[in-house]
């Protein structure tokens, strides 16, 4: 098989598996929080979020593997006819962003099942995937400043900025249950901003190649899904926590 049929296939596999999440996520969103449909949706949105990230690592290691190969329709393009930018943007984002999915995807997983043993959240598969998104986000800034894209060095701060609160969460002993269930909304709406920015950018480029270089394809889903994580976990909080006796005058 050639790289750029494995790289159509993965490619159709993505689609398919992160098309579903995309729709599915927003049951558990919008819905009522701990039904049925809550945990229904919520387990097929974090499965189809970790098939997603990790068919998505594929695609960028057969794009770095053979970036004009994998992407011909770039090959007179007057930007992403050189072969570093495709592997900057196409290869090591992609791999950076199909990285913090999982990333976000596990912990979000992790933090509701291990509600009674906080403890299990620090299992080495859970601190390894901390180690490698931090190595993800030094490559992509690192790579950013290679080919003179600002861009990439920002997103990765996302990158630093998720190693950072999911340590912080992960060594708090015992976290309450307010903090637990905010845990789990940053990780999984997270997850599901992360899967969103790169069906908005790396979509484009298949019609619109410049677009991918857009801010503002980059911004919406993280303005709307920073919305959603403050809104909702202001509302647990609310909602979880006792309001105080009045004194008495």
């Amino acid at each position: 098989m050639s790289s750029h049929s494995l790289f159509e296939l993965l490619v159709a596999i993505h689609i398919a598996t992160g098309a579903t999440g995309l729709v599915v996520f927003w049951v558990p969103v919008a819905g009522r929080k701990g039904g049925v449909n809550h945990r229904r949706f919520g387990t097929l949105f974090t499965l189809t979020m970790l098939v997603t990230g990790t068919v998505a690592v594929g695609i960028s290691l057969t794009t770095l593997y053979d970036p004009i190969g994998t992407h011909p329709h770039l090959a007179d393009h007057p930007v992403f006819s050189d072969p570093a930018m495709i592997s900057g943007i196409f290869g090591w984002m992609m791999l950076y962003l199909a990285i913090l999915t999982v990333n976000l995807a596990w912990q979000g997983w992790l933090v509701i099942n291990n509600r009674r043993d906080h403890r299990r959240n620090c299992a080495w598969h859970n601190l390894l995937s901390q180690a490698v998104l931090t190595a993800a986000s030094v490559n992509c800034f690192w790579q950013g400043w290679l080919i003179g894209q600002p861009m990439m060095m920002g997103m990765s701060m996302v990158g630093f900025a998720t190693v950072a609160t999911n340590l912080w969460f992960l060594y708090r002993i015992p976290p309450s249950p307010v903090a637990r269930i905010r845990e789990h909304i940053k990780a999984l709406v997270g997850a599901g901003i992360s899967v969103y920015t790169a069906f908005f950018a790396f979509g484009a480029v298949r019609l619109v190649p410049e677009l991918a270089l857009t801010p503002a394809l980059w911004a919406v889903p993280l303005v709307v899904g920073l919305t959603l994580i403050i809104y909702h976990r202001r509302a647990v909080a609310l909602r979880m926590t006792p309001a105080k006796a009045p004194v008495a005058g």
